[in-house]
């Protein structure tokens, strides 16, 4: 197994861990300001006082949601190309790129938030987790 390709993985993992804990530590002081008690509401959840909460706060909250979302196809992505013995060459360098470009969207997001260049992170991304999930299907089927 290439383990070399598990590396951009685990950093992925540490960096959403990173977010949790900047969301966390934004949006749990401005709620206190704005007296929203989060414990006042059963079966509340965060996305519920987004709506409350200043723009720079919530978008915090929404990157960790994305990086909730499509990058588990990039974990299990990683996985196959491990098992595969296809986790180097071009799909490792497609892993770090794809990572790199992730936590540089978080940044993005998180601070000044421009949508056309947080999309232009974010589709260079995507192509970089579909060109390695087409060589890991082709890296298991042939």
């Amino acid at each position: 197994m290439d383990n070399a390709i598990l590396a951009p993985a685990a950093l992925l993992v540490i960096w959403s861990l990173i977010m949790l804990f900047w969301m966390a530590g934004t949006r749990l002081p401005a709620a206190k300001k704005l007296g929203i008690d989060i414990t006042a509401k059963p079966g509340g959840r965060g996305p519920d006082i987004d709506p409350n909460l200043p723009d720079k706060v919530a978008w915090k909250s929404h990157n960790y949601t994305h990086l909730m979302e499509q990058p588990t196809l990039f974990y299990a992505t990683v996985i196959i190309l491990a098992l595969a013995g296809s986790g180097t060459g071009l799909n490792l360098w497609l892993a770090w790129a794809y990572v790199l470009l992730r936590i540089a969207h978080s940044i993005w997001q998180s601070t000044i938030n421009l949508v056309n260049v947080r999309f232009m992170l974010f589709l260079a991304s995507t192509l970089c987790l579909l060109v390695m999930a087409i060589n890991a299907f082709f890296s298991t089927f042939i």
